[in-house]
């Protein structure tokens, strides 16, 4: 059985020593950083189920390093966490926006970080979404490319986007309250808060349009066609 793989990039030392060390005695196959640009070369050569960046980096920082995986055709749908100090809204918010999966704040115990890599790794290989249709407005999604088609126009969307798309759009018009989404989307054992999910209802609003995406004030949002 091959290992999975995860990327640590970090500019400090004794941080890649630690996660490193943890994460190879429970199996994984682990490759490490000491900067965004080096992360990316590695990314590129070795292909990680996972990556795990520090947001406060020099030359190439956490959220920039995360555009570029997103923006490489071959690792856009890779997992990306972002694990740092900074902890403040604004900063989750930020990394978000720049396509991450997940959140983790330092200081983190290495067995408890162990179990967010396994619960973003085992909600990763869960089961496939089927595509489906919204017919008056004509968006597909295509579960083998990983890509949706707005009326004929291709959009790649990160993984996360994909699938709170790929939920909404099974059951135009029913309201998916924010349990639902975070429990499909995420998975209960993924700590993720509400603002996750307003930043990706925001992008998807972005990239597909705000007329299809509809808030349910203190419940959650709905789909309609």
């Amino acid at each position: 059985m091959n290992k999975q793989k995860v990327l640590l990039v970090d500019d400090e030392q004794d941080i890649l020593d630690l996660i490193g060390f943890n994460l190879e005695k429970e199996g994984f196959e682990v490759f490490t950083a000491n900067n965004g640009r080096d992360g990316l070369e590695l990314a590129r050569k070795n292909n990680p189920d996972l990556v795990l960046l520090d947001v406060m980096m020099p030359g190439m920082d956490g959220m920039e390093t995360c555009r570029e995986l997103r923006d490489d055709d071959n690792l856009k749908n890779v997992l990306i966490a972002f694990l740092t100090a900074r902890n403040e809204d604004y900063s989750q918010i930020a990394g978000f926006d720049a396509g991450a999966d997940d959140y983790i704040a330092k200081p983190i115990k290495p067995r408890v970080l162990v179990s967010r890599v396994k619960a973003l790794l085992r909600r990763n290989s869960g089961a496939e979404i089927e595509v489906k249709e919204a017919p008056s407005h004509g968006i597909v999604i295509d579960k083998e490319r990983y890509v949706v088609f707005k009326e004929g126009v291709q959009l790649n969307l990160p993984k996360k986007e994909f699938e709170l798309l790929a939920l909404l759009t099974s059951a135009p018009g029913r309201v998916f309250t924010r349990e639902t989404i975070l429990a499909n989307v995420w998975g209960n054992d993924v700590i993720v808060g509400d603002r996750t999910i307003d930043v990706h209802i925001r992008k998807l609003r972005e990239k597909l349009g705000d007329d299809n995406f509809k808030t349910v004030k203190g419940v959650g949002y709905k789909f309609e066609p």
